[in-house]
């Protein structure tokens, strides 16, 4: 029986191949790598999708949330509140920008931001909140406290995961102040390298990207402001627009994987299911499901040759790298048991109904066995 990997980026390069190879010929062709027409049509086109007014194309998905947080106003001394689930990058752009990361716990089903927790944690010093959404669906941006409109405190979406989204009819990308995406590869719509985004309808906080992307520099040799260099690279522009026009039908795909994993796997003793919140509808960049003796569990599908994985095994707050900001065991109990607990299964569009009753025939055979 062949290995059933957690992802197969190989199906989605055979359907963009071709229009791949052509783009990658008129760049090489017209030398056009710096900002390259790609680029900007790319913007255009990812824009539209979201819904938004613009998206400025940068290098990487971590750069796309400093650069959003330090476009909003965020900087040294400020307090950012973060959830404890989530990929330690959302904590290290706000380090980044010399700022201090606050972090809530998530909730119990969804494992999303619980805006409930949000509200004791604010200060004088909260600048900003960045919920996430994760897994595929959109974090509930409605049911933050008011507290964050009547400060203006800003909200920045890190919405690495959920490109294609809705919640309540409204796109991912489109939920705060400006949004951070990431185009890594393994993401709904990924580059062939490193790529990110900012999506903004603020005229301001989107020039203020462009500005930092480019060395502070409106014009060459001349810098209005101290920034860095991080632009998204007209090549990856080339295949992020062949992927864009597949994503929605990719997505449906997801969709239907999901469902079926939801039937096959409805109702097993020891094993809980991924939740959706209401309003939500999810584009599956992860299926996420919980189960005791998670890492047992983990070991016996890798030796029958399923691709599962951990997003996440540790929460941020218990990194070793996070250790200065003083949180200790317990501080987070729901991110902390979930850690213990998630497993990811195989995802990705392409994925055959006969890959998926593997693992799943695998998956019930170890959860019935007690791990």
């Amino acid at each position: 029986m062949s290995a059933i990997p957690l992802v197969d980026l190989s199906l989605q390069h055979a359907e963009v191949a071709e229009e791949v190879e052509d783009g990658f010929a008129e760049v090489l062709s017209a030398g056009d790598f710096i900002g390259g027409k790609a680029v900007s049509a790319f913007e255009q086109e990812y824009a539209d999708f979201v819904g938004a007014r613009s998206c400025i194309g940068v290098a990487n998905g971590t750069d796309a949330l400093e650069m959003a947080l330090r476009a909003v106003g965020v900087g040294q001394g400020h307090e950012v509140v973060v959830p404890a689930n989530t990929f330690i990058a959302t904590a290290e752009a706000v380090v980044r920008v010399g700022a201090r990361p606050v972090f809530v716990d998530v909730d119990e089903d969804s494992l999303l931001i619980d805006p409930a927790a949000v509200g004791p944690v604010v200060t004088e010093r909260t600048r900003a909140v960045v919920p996430v959404d994760l897994y595929g669906q959109v974090a509930p941006f409605e049911q933050l406290p008011r507290v964050i409109a009547d400060r203006g405190i800003a909200v920045v979406e890190d919405a690495a995961q959920s490109q294609g989204a809705t919640r309540h009819g409204r796109s991912a990308g489109t939920f705060g102040d400006a949004a951070a995406t990431s185009f890594y590869p393994g993401k709904n719509l990924g580059a062939y390298g490193d790529a990110g985004a900012v999506v903004t309808d603020d005229d301001r906080i989107a020039e203020r990207v462009r500005l930092l992307g480019a060395h502070g520099s409106p014009a060459k040799y001349q810098h209005t402001l101290l920034g860095f260099n991080s632009r998204l690279d007209t090549l990856q522009a080339v295949v992020l627009r062949a992927k864009l026009r597949r994503l929605r039908e990719w997505n449906e795909q997801r969709r239907r994987a999901a469902a079926s994993y939801h039937a096959m796997l409805a109702g097993t003793p020891g094993l809980r299911l991924p939740a959706t919140l209401p309003g939500n509808e999810p584009v599956w960049h992860l299926y996420v499901v919980r189960v005791a003796r998670r890492d047992e569990v983990l070991a016996r599908l890798h030796a029958e040759g399923i691709g599962a994985g951990i997003h996440y095994p540790v929460p941020v707050h218990l990194s070793p790298a996070t250790a200065d900001l003083g949180y200790a065991q317990g501080a987070f109990p729901v991110s902390e048991q979930a850690a213990h607990e998630i497993l990811s299964l195989p995802m990705f569009p392409g994925i055959t109904a006969a890959q998926q009753e593997r693992v799943v025939d695998v998956l019930l055979s170890v959860v019935g066995a007690g791990g």
